[in-house]
């Protein structure tokens, strides 16, 4: 059972910080979810395994989240601790030795890693550029966009397992595949920070395609709207969006939420959403779908369990 004045004095023992029923809505871009019990944010690896420990030992339900670009969160709340990294060490972005290496914290955002690439000359990480996470979070999921994955260029992450805390597991050992690495498969595991082997390159070049794949994700996805991205993994043979499209299926809507008008693939909060209609939609479209094609589509948010 969660103790929150036992967590509280265990968080400011560690450096932590800890903050009571805090919405959920308010943590992730699809801007749905009640409260969760107590949100604590990790300042450094060595309270992460702190804290860790604690909520293992105890038995008390946790989940860790980045910068919530993937996530979808139940009405009534979570009833257990949602972990996040926060402050300068989870965060620092740095070269290494070699000059074509960069070191990153898994809190920090994938915005900043790949302008500190464009500033250092270094190609690789354009394709990541415009996806709304971290890179803890990327790395989890294996994110990837425009025929570019964070596998082809995560060279080892510096992982946090129960039994053995700060564990350098090489790309070979991370089980990448599409949109599924090592992490997925062991929830209890996390991401401290990540290493990427990268290639010098030509600064304009590597500005001009940054620019080309943001001004496509402007003008084809919904990013005026809340949402999770896309929305369906992409199924074996096909593409969600395009059979959903092929459907008709574009601009339904259940409550707040709606199969995006403008990319198929996304499901959107047009105002005031919730997971219940999110969830009802969903099932929709995958019934639909199914039904017409004969592809099953499989949800790409990660769901946090109430």
């Amino acid at each position: 059972m969660l103790n929150l004045d036992e967590l509280t004095a265990l968080c400011r023992q560690c450096g932590a910080e800890i903050e009571t029923d805090v919405p959920l809505s308010g943590l992730t871009t699809f801007q749905i979810g009640g409260p969760c019990a107590a949100l604590v944010t990790l300042p450094d690896q060595e309270s992460t395994n702190t804290i860790f420990s604690y909520l293992r030992e105890n038995q008390i339900p946790y989940t860790l989240i980045g910068r919530g670009s993937n996530l979808l969160c139940p009405d009534e709340g979570y009833a257990g601790v949602v972990l996040r990294f926060g402050g300068e060490t989870m965060q620092a972005i740095s070269l290494d030795e070699t000059g074509t290496g960069i070191h990153c914290g898994a809190g920090a955002s994938l915005q900043k890693l790949c302008r500190f690439a464009l500033e250092n000359g270094l190609t690789g990480l354009e394709f990541a550029y415009g996806i709304p996470g971290s890179v803890g979070g990327a790395v989890f999921m294996n994110a990837g966009a425009y025929d570019g994955e964070m596998s082809q260029a995560v060279a080892d992450v510096t992982a946090y397992q129960p039994d053995r805390p700060f564990r350098v597991l090489p790309n070979s050992e991370l089980d990448f595949s599409y949109r599924h690495s090592i992490f997925t498969d062991h929830r209890d595991w996390a991401v401290l920070s990540a290493h990427f082997m990268l290639k010098k390159g030509d600064p304009e070049e590597i500005r001009a395609k940054m620019q080309d794949l943001i001004g496509r994700r402007k003008s084809k996805q919904p990013l005026e709207f809340p949402s999770a991205g896309s929305t369906f993994k992409r199924p074996k043979g096909s593409y969600a969006s395009k059979l959903i499209d092929e459907c008709g299926l574009k601009g339904y809507t259940v409550g707040g939420a709606q199969v995006s008008e403008k990319h198929a693939g996304f499901v959107i909060n047009r105002g005031g959403a919730t997971f219940a209609d999110v969830m009802a939609l969903c099932q929709y479209v995958q019934e639909t779908v199914q039904k017409q094609t004969g592809f099953v589509l499989e949800l790409e948010p990660e769901i946090i369990k109430a």
